[in-house]
């Protein structure tokens, strides 16, 4: 994984999930972002040392199918425990960021970290019509960004399951931007999406 740490040597956890490119630059510049903001943040290497360029959209697909649930699931889990583990965190649960792929890994990690999780913020990624999916254990707040204009995270089945996970008495708000295409806060911008303006707004509130 990826390790970014806060000039004042300490602060709160965050776990930083990436696209289904891996862990590329653009997912390690968001952590030392967050770290530029007092966190430290960690970004698991889900692949592990497997990467797709921006090009490569076959292999991304390939990577992201590929990728066992379960062992993703213990990456991240392990993920969280040694963010915790670590001297330089000074909060007693982590926060949890995601894009794309690891928007919706990212609830998957909030429903399976239970008490560990402080909240989550899934970005243009959620698990839709996942069957199966264990909620009960989900304690943190879900609040997440996603795409009108979208193939991948169809905004009517995103809209459902946060009724549904309201239904359940969770915490969660899942908002749908208007005009906003998938990816829009990837400052790469490999579909052509990128949206600075909504990007900066929507981080400003995560």
């Amino acid at each position: 994984g990826y390790l970014a740490l806060p000039a004042s040597g300490s602060g709160a956890g965050v776990i930083v999930i990436q696209e289904w490119w891996g862990l590329n630059p653009q997912i390690k510049g968001m952590a030392d972002r967050l770290a530029g903001e007092g966190f430290v943040a960690l970004a698991p290497d889900l692949y592990h040392g497997e990467l797709a360029e921006h090009d490569e959209m076959d292999k991304a697909a390939h990577l992201m199918t590929a990728m066992p649930q379960d062992r993703a699931a213990r990456d991240m889990l392990g993920a969280v425990d040694y963010l915790l583990g670590r001297d330089e965190v000074t909060s007693s649960k982590v926060g949890v960021i995601g894009f794309c792929m690891g928007g919706m890994l990212s609830m998957t990690l909030g429903a399976i970290g239970g008490d560990k999780i402080a909240a989550v913020t899934p970005y243009y990624g959620a698990p839709v019509g996942a069957s199966g999916t264990d909620w009960s254990n989900l304690s943190a707040p879900i609040y997440g960004h996603f795409a009108e204009v979208e193939d991948f995270f169809k905004p009517e089945l995103v809209t459902a399951l946060e009724a549904e996970l309201k239904t359940m008495g969770k915490d969660v708000t899942l908002e749908v931007h208007a005009g906003a295409g998938h990816a829009f806060c990837n400052g790469d911008n490999p579909l052509g999406t990128y949206d600075e303006a909504l990007a900066e707004t929507c981080l400003a509130q995560s």
